[in-house]
């Protein structure tokens, strides 16, 4: 069996594949906002008005003159008048003079004299229309004021920024209803091996069904790409060939499965150098699992070879899919959602290689623990049962019983 050329960091090697990858789709779509969540903004969204439009209560409470309050508390109560209850989504029926307050309740329209809020809690009433002030409030208390949260032609949300829910609702407050978003990047996925049947076949002996086409393809979708499986290919260089090209031709990214250790079996490497420049740049990484990945670029289009092993393409893929769909789609930036969590067993690891455990989450006492899932090769469901990846850095010789680790969340339910 040939050695592999260099096995490179995968922080390095992401970075070197990256480069090569084009940043920034220049096909753009029209969306309802509504059915936008997950996509990539095409241009700067720019607000058309500021929010709040209007002075409002952030609280129930009085809207009262500041300065008429100054120096209350409960043994020295200011006294002020009632004047009435200001109606909720409507402007004040009044204004307010020195010595008066309205009743107003979270999200009502100050009026007209009235510049604080005093809460509801820090009044009792006295007589018939009177108030007692309980403590005293400051200007701009309580009160969110015309274009604190936004202004008017302030760039709100930047382009190439994947849309939230917080974005979704913020849009819907300015009353922006559609949106430009770049087209979803669309990932060719191929699965290939002689021993490889699909899903829905009584399998022989010998014979695995097909997991790897699905789980990426789910993988895929959630990374906000969209995912097309072209099936399954035997390890033949003519069928791989074809099947890639045809992908290539017709997608903005390409995925293999298996094929992609150095033997003289496996000829992915080989066949993807035959599609385009630069071709591959990257085979091997210093990680486990996933050591025989492959990092390449065919004409601008990025194409991955993972191992076959569903835990081990699963793993790669969580690390590597997601950057390239956003650098294609032109997002800045990776956040990993992951948390620090105390490890329950001791795990040894390699200096200088990257080590990935999956582990079940467990909160005990106020702090996350992290229970390592041991397996064995190709067995799906011990990924299925984990909550994160334990993450052993390259320069640690493993991790003993109480230490912290960082957990990458792989997004369950």
């Amino acid at each position: 069996m040939p050695e592999f050329l260099e096995l490179l960091p995968p922080t390095k090697a992401l970075s070197y594949w990256l480069d090569f990858i084009p940043q920034n789709s220049t096909d753009v779509e029209r969306l309802a906002v509504v059915d936008a969540a997950g996509r990539v903004t095409a241009r700067a969204v720019i607000s058309p008005e500021p929010l709040p439009a209007f002075p409002r209560s952030s609280v129930d409470g009085y809207a009262v003159r500041a300065a008429d309050t100054f120096g209350a508390s409960e043994s020295l109560p200011a006294y002020l008048t009632v004047k009435g209850e200001l109606p909720m989504g409507k402007a004040p029926p009044f204004d307010l003079q020195p010595g008066e307050a309205a009743l107003i309740h979270t999200g009502g329209m100050l009026p007209a004299g009235s510049n604080a809020v005093v809460m509801l809690e820090h009044t009792q009433p006295s007589r018939e229309n009177e108030i007692e002030v309980l403590r005293a409030v400051a200007e701009g208390e309580n009160v969110l004021k015309p274009g604190e949260d936004v202004q008017q032609g302030e760039e709100i949300i930047p382009a190439g920024v994947r849309l939230r829910p917080a974005e979704i609702g913020g849009l819907m407050a300015l009353g922006i209803l559609e949106i430009e978003v770049l087209r979803r990047p669309r990932v060719g996925v191929l699965s290939t091996g002689d021993e490889v049947v699909p899903p829905q076949v009584a399998v022989l002996p010998g014979q695995v069904r097909d997991i790897n086409s699905y789980s990426l393809s789910a993988l895929v979708e959630q990374a906000g790409g969209i995912a097309e499986r072209y099936g399954i290919f035997p390890d033949q260089a003519e069928a791989l060939e074809a099947g890639l090209k045809k992908a290539l031709n017709e997608c903005d990214a390409v995925i293999i499965t298996a094929g992609s250790s150095a033997s003289t079996r496996d000829l992915t490497a080989e066949v993807i150098n035959g599609m385009g420049k630069p071709g591959v740049l990257v085979h091997g990484l210093n990680i486990r699992p996933g050591k025989p990945t492959i990092l390449a670029v065919c004409d601008g289009k990025p194409v991955i070879g993972l191992p076959g092993n569903p835990v081990s393409a699963l793993v790669i893929a969580y690390l590597f899919v997601q950057p390239a769909l956003n650098r294609l789609c032109g997002v800045t930036g990776l956040i990993r959602p992951a948390v620090r969590a105390k490890l329950t067993v001791n795990l040894p690891s390699q200096a200088g290689r990257e080590d990935y455990y999956p582990a079940r989450l467990i909160q005990q006492e106020g702090q996350w623990l992290a229970e390592p899932i041991f397996y064995k090769s190709n067995l799906i469901f011990s990924l299925s049962r984990a909550d994160g990846l334990i993450h052993i850095p390259e320069n640690a010789t493993g991790l003993g019983v109480g230490e912290e680790a960082e957990v990458f969340l792989l997004g369950k339910g």
